[in-house]
């Protein structure tokens, strides 16, 4: 996402808006599809951070409910795709680009559309005067006359260079302190809202194991002969036990622990297991079949005489195959986006009246005194009503931001800047996402300062910013 946000938003200064777009959205859409799909690590990570395509069906093909949550987060992109081809580009980009023609036609489809709503469709667009603005270079063409692959490797530099220069000329004495100070409040405001709001999941899963973990069960030297298990098995610690002659089939296992214990003559058959490992266990003339009790989770085991025949292949995830957990986070994700509704009505509805500034600065600074309200979190549902409420203020700066950056810079330099902004923004995530659920289950006091401390740096920096509102956009 950080090399994207870069890339396209210079792309999309050279080639168009909507052409981007289009591009961009189909790529996201095409290979979130395909990573809903694939059975292996690798492939996945192919799909979703090269851009490639591995597409590799199992014999015993899973679809558990992360597939489901990748595939539906591809519908969106479809949509926007839908949409986008029946919009127009941008006449302005059409202006710069000596296209007044499709400028002109886009413009009378906006007059006539507008006048059509008012009641007056007879009225005729008519343009006096095109105040033409200054012109990008146009691409290289070498003629018919060069190779094909040259000609495209020259056009292909060319476009590298234009969005090179675009993107120094952000950097320019004209916008140098505006570029800055806007990379400061952008990494202030992603370090602390993605910090924070990857913490949250991370502290509530916490909590569940921490209540989950006071209701384990603990069986010690215990003997089991003769019996078959066909019902599920969970949250369970057995140690120095022993098991003959006993059967375990069509059932789950989730969180169960084997330490120290001897299975002779048993029978593993159509097992699936989340968090669960034997350790220091013996196996003698054991029968695996059709299970995902894969040699990892033996650890340090010893295994006499014991066959696994025809385990189960596809993508394994230990904690995310226990569906009622997979909905929890689901939910979780749904109610803290849910709550940035009404943030973004009241700034959609305030943006104009109060300013740029003064929504970005006032909303930092609440979400700065939210951050404090974390030291109450102690239990699963104040984390959760805490992640609504931080995610509810901060929306309003996210969308101030947004505005604010696109006005300060001309439209041959916007997608530009606010490519190199979102990308920055990225770095910034990942290290606010490294750092702060470093802290889960540690301590609460350093996410809470550096959190605070970010947003009170973003809100005071927003201030230094020109106000854009009622601006006149070059």
């Amino acid at each position: 996402m950080m090399v994207g946000a870069f890339v396209w938003g210079g792309l999309a200064d050279r080639i168009g808006r909507r052409q981007t777009l289009l591009i961009s959205l189909s790529i996201n859409s095409v290979f979130a599809f395909f990573s809903s799909f694939v059975q292996g690590y690798s492939s996945f990570l192919l799909c979703r951070l090269l851009s490639g395509v591995g597409f590799q069906m199992g014999s015993a093909y899973q679809f558990h409910s992360w597939r489901v949550f990748v595939l539906v987060c591809a519908f969106p992109s479809v949509a926007a795709i839908s949409a986008l081809t029946t919009m127009p580009e941008s006449p302005r980009f059409f202006l710069e680009n000596g296209k007044h023609d499709e400028a002109w036609m886009i413009l009378k489809q906006v007059h006539d559309t507008n006048m059509r709503a008012k009641g007056y469709p007879e009225r005729v667009f008519s343009v006096t005067t095109i105040k033409t603005v200054k012109q990008m270079d146009e691409l290289v063409d070498m003629g018919e006359g060069t190779a094909w692959h040259q000609r495209w490797r020259m056009k292909l530099a060319d476009l590298f260079n234009q969005v090179w220069s675009n993107f120094l000329a952000i950097f320019s004495p004209e916008y140098r302190r505006t570029t800055l100070m806007m990379m400061a409040v952008w990494f202030s405001m992603s370090f602390s809202y993605y910090g924070l709001t990857v913490w949250f999941p991370d502290m509530i899963k916490y909590l569940q194991k921490q209540e989950y973990s006071s209701r384990t069960k603990v069986f010690i030297k215990e003997k089991v002969e003769h019996v078959t298990f066909n019902f599920t098995l969970e949250n369970q610690v057995h140690r120095n036990g022993e098991y003959f002659n006993n059967k375990f089939m069509n059932l789950k296992m989730k969180s169960m622990v084997f330490e120290d214990s001897l299975f002779e003559e048993c029978y593993f058959e159509d097992i699936t297991s989340s968090n669960t490992f034997f350790k220091n266990c013996t196996f003698i003339a054991t029968l695996f079949y059709n299970t995902d009790l894969f040699k990892y989770r033996l650890i340090n085991s010893k295994l006499v005489n014991s066959t696994f025949l025809h385990n189960k292949e596809g993508c394994m995830l230990s904690d995310f195959s226990d569906e009622n957990s997979a909905y929890m986070i689901y939910f979780v994700s749904f109610l803290g986006t849910l709550a940035v509704l009404p943030g973004n009505i009241v700034s959609a509805l305030l943006m104009d009246k109060i300013g740029r500034l003064r929504m970005l600065a006032g909303s930092s600074v609440i979400s700065c005194v939210s951050c404090f309200f974390l030291s109450f979190g102690n239990s699963e549902s104040a984390m959760i009503a805490l992640l609504c409420l931080f995610g509810g203020i901060s929306i309003a700066s996210w969308n101030a931001l947004d505005v604010l950056t696109v006005e300060l810079y001309p439209s041959d330099k916007r997608c530009t800047a606010f490519g190199f902004l979102n990308a920055l923004c990225k770095l910034a995530a990942v290290l606010g996402i490294s750092i702060f659920t470093s802290f889960v289950g540690i301590t609460k006091a350093v996410p809470i300062l550096f959190a605070s401390g970010a947003l009170a740096a973003g809100s005071f920096l927003a201030f230094k910013l020109p106000e854009t509102r009622g601006q006149v956009l070059q």
